[in-house]
């Protein structure tokens, strides 16, 4: 029981407190920056074992061995993936084959504005000449300014680095899978006094797959949708073009934009009329108004339940940590955040700020608001309690 004797000291011991998960929670960013490969490998890992073990558990109904049904469902979706991949480069290295053309027809779009900005140029230059010229040191500052590739690859390094994290995220998840009941149980006796594990691991697990599914369902929707009107508009690379775009529009807020951006640019390289260009800002801006506000909120927005605030501030962390990586993973992330919030009692104004709907502590709860001269205060059992 606290007294007025003993509060500063425990005042000071709260702050101390406090400082030091500053200091830990900084140490953890300070890590998963420079250590993205292994942190980013262990998500991807289990995100997709999340996904898949209904799968394994379905051939487990069957009296199928765990170990069986798991490399071989790995197996075979490593070979979709490789296949996919491989149709898919045959149609990215022709579209890289007629980039010099493409950059030919973009340079004759941009000459009018290209001419216009070298008036100006020559405009300043006669200004400059006819000031009265000072002998003034000039000191230049080399400035390396990074490349926008350098934030592609951000989190997983050159393409070296992402060859060897495609290559290890199979036999990681075929571990996950198999040691499913034994992490379960390594976690209950970790952290088994402190929160729920089981409800932990399986909101985690409603949320995860929630999304995956969510997104992958709605962006196969819109690429199919894309393919469809791009393909009718007779535009060369339809297929690629309209999946890349109907998956980009998936991105919170920002994703009509820049899907907007890839088609057009497309539309514009290839001299097609306005109407063509009319007709695709159409098409992108429907379906992301459609999916933004019926098809996200309705099969997503139940799993994941952070506001919009919470996602765009997310999005923004994760993408300044790791890149395009993190900003396609900042949803999920800033979700599972939550939920470790949810868990545990000292952690609920944590989660209320990230929570879409907040909710409010009873006046009879023990975790009871700070006092307003800045004491906090023990809940006292009543009788009924003791």
């Amino acid at each position: 029981m606290l007294t007025r004797g003993n509060l500063p000291e425990n005042r000071w011991l709260a702050e101390i407190v406090f400082l030091l998960w500053v200091l830990a929670l900084a140490l953890v960013v300070v890590f998963c920056y420079f250590e993205s490969s292994l942190c980013i490998t262990l998500l991807l890992a289990s995100f997709l074992a999340i996904v898949v073990d209904p799968l394994i558990m379905y051939f487990e109904r069957w009296r199928i061995p765990r170990m069986v049904s798991s490399a071989v469902v790995i197996l075979a979706g490593t070979a979709i993936v490789v296949s996919l991949a491989y149709a898919s480069y045959h149609q990215v290295s022709d579209v890289v084959d007629d980039m010099p053309e493409y950059a030919r027809r973009v340079g004759e779009i941009i000459k009018p504005i290209t001419r216009k900005i070298e008036k100006v140029q020559d405009s300043a230059g006669r200004l400059s000449a006819e000031m009265p010229a000072r002998k003034v040191p000039v000191v230049r500052v080399k400035q390396d300014y990074p490349e926008w590739t350098s934030y592609l690859i951000r989190g997983v390094g050159p393409m070296s680095g992402a060859i060897i994290i495609a290559g290890i995220v199979p036999f990681l998840m075929f571990f996950l899978l198999i040691q499913k009941n034994r992490l379960k149980q390594k976690l209950s006796i970790v952290w088994g006094e402190r929160i729920d594990v089981c409800q932990l691991t399986s909101r985690v697990t409603q949320m995860v797959r929630g999304f995956v599914v969510g997104n992958l369902v709605i962006g196969l929707l819109m690429a199919l949708v894309t393919v469809a009107v791009l393909l009718a508009l007779k535009m060369s690379g339809a297929v690629i073009l309209g999946t890349i775009s109907g998956f980009i529009n998936l991105v919170p807020f920002l994703g009509a934009i820049f899907a907007a951006l890839v088609l057009v640019g497309a539309a514009l390289v290839q001299n097609q009329p306005m109407t063509t260009l009319l007709a695709i800002l159409a098409i992108v801006i429907a379906l992301h108004t459609v999916s933004a506000n019926y098809f996200i909120p309705h099969f997503i927005g139940r799993r994941v339940s952070i506001s919009p605030v919470a996602a765009t501030i997310g999005i923004l962390f994760w993408g300044w940590l790791w890149g395009l990586i993190g900003v396609l993973l900042a949803v999920p992330l800033t979700a599972f955040v939550k939920i470790i919030a949810d868990s545990h009692p000292s952690l609920g104004k944590i989660a209320n700020l990230l929570a879409e709907k907040p909710v409010e502590v009873p006046p009879w709860s023990p975790v009871k608001p700070p006092d307003p001269a800045g004491f906090n205060y023990r809940a006292e059992p009543t009788h009924a309690n003791k």
